[in-house]
C-alpha cells in the first residue's frame, strides 16, 4: 500500500501544468490581450492632440460621416458579394476534378493549384502588375491580337477593382479546393452507388449528394473567405495602390493609412472595430442560415 501523498506534492503537482503554460499566457497577454483592449480604449480617445483626450464622438462620430470609409466599405462589399461566392464555386468544380477517378497525376494538379499561395506576396503582385499592365501586359496584348480594344487595368475604377478579384481568385481559389476536397473525401462512396443504380445523373448526384454532404465545410470556407476579404489589404495595396483615386481602397487600407501615414490611432482603432464588428455579424448569419440545418446522413 502506497503511503498517501504530502500535502505540499499534491500542491505542486497540481501547479506544474500552469507552470509550464505560463510563458505561453505571458506572450499571449502582452501580444495580444493587452493590444486588442489597449486599441478599444484608443478607439474613444482624440489622438490627433496632446495631451489625448476621452471624446467618444470624435472618432465613432466622425466615423458615421467620413465619405471615405464608406467608399471603402462598398468596395470591401463588392469584393466580398461578387468574388467570394464565385471563388468558392470555382473551389467546389475544382475540388470535385481533383477527387475524380479521371484525373490522373492528382498530386501535381493539386499542387500547381495550391502553389500561388506558397508565393511571396510582393513577387505575386509584382507578375500581376505586369499581366494587367495597359501598354505592356500579356493580357492586353492577346486582346488587341483577336480584335478587341485594350482596357486600361490599372486605371479605371471598374477594369481594377476586377483586377483585384481576378489576382484573389487566382490565389485562394487552390486553397478553399483543398479543404473543399478534404470534405469530399468524407462522404460515403456507398451514397453515389446507390444513387447511380437508382437513375440519379452526374448534375443530380452533384446537387443532390455533394453539395449538401459539404455543406458544413463550405461553410467553413465561407466564413474564413469572408474574414479574409474583410482584412483585405495586400492586393489592393501592392497591385493597384489603392487606385485610382480610391476606386480600390478597403477597410484594411484605408485603416492603414490612418493609423499609419496620418498617425490617427484613435480613428484607426475605431474602423478595426468596426472590420471586427462587421466580420462578426457576417459569419453569424452565415452560422445561422446555413450551420443550423442539419444534413440527414
Amino acid at each position: 500500500m502506497t503511503p498517501p501523498k504530502s500535502p505540499r506534492r499534491v500542491r505542486r503537482s497540481t501547479l506544474a501544468p500552469y507552470l509550464f503554460l505560463a510563458p505561453f499566457f505571458a506572450m499571449f497577454a502582452v501580444f495580444w490581450v493587452y493590444p486588442i483592449a489597449y486599441s478599444f480604449v484608443l478607439s474613444f480617445l482624440n489622438t490627433r492632440r496632446r495631451p489625448w483626450t476621452f471624446d467618444p464622438d470624435f472618432n465613432w462620430g466622425r466615423l458615421v460621416q467620413d465619405e471615405f470609409f464608406w467608399n471603402a466599405l462598398q468596395n470591401t462589399m463588392i469584393i466580398l458579394v461578387v468574388q467570394v461566392p464565385l471563388m468558392l464555386a470555382f473551389a467546389t468544380l475544382l475540388a470535385v476534378a481533383f477527387g475524380s477517378d479521371l484525373l490522373k497525376a492528382k498530386g501535381f494538379f493539386r499542387f500547381a493549384f495550391f502553389a500561388p499561395l506558397v508565393l511571396g506576396a510582393v513577387p505575386y503582385s509584382a507578375v500581376f502588375r505586369l499581366i494587367f499592365n495597359e501598354q505592356y501586359g500579356i493580357l492586353n496584348f492577346g486582346l488587341t491580337s483577336i480584335g478587341l480594344p485594350s482596357v486600361p487595368w490599372l486605371f479605371e475604377s471598374t477594369p481594377a477593382l476586377i483586377t483585384i478579384m481576378i489576382a484573389m481568385t487566382w490565389r485562394w481559389t487552390g486553397y478553399n479546393a483543398i479543404i473543399l476536397l478534404s470534405g469530399l473525401q468524407s462522404i460515403p462512396l456507398a451514397l453515389y452507388e446507390a444513387a447511380k443504380i437508382d437513375g440519379a445523373g452526374p448534375l443530380q448526384r452533384f446537387f443532390r449528394i455533394t453539395i449538401p454532404m459539404l455543406r458544413p465545410v463550405l461553410l467553413f470556407t465561407f466564413v474564413l473567405s469572408t474574414i479574409g476579404t474583410l482584412q483585405l489589404f495586400t492586393e489592393p495595396w501592392l497591385i493597384t495602390n489603392t487606385g485610382p483615386g480610391n476606386a480600390t481602397e478597403t477597410l484594411v487600407t484605408y485603416l492603414y493609412k490612418q493609423g499609419f501615414r496620418s498617425f490617427n490611432f484613435g480613428y484607426a482603432s475605431a474602423i478595426a472595430y468596426t472590420v471586427a464588428i462587421i466580420a462578426a455579424i457576417f459569419s453569424l448569419l452565415q452560422i445561422r442560415l446555413v450551420g443550423g440545418r442539419e444534413v440527414d446522413r
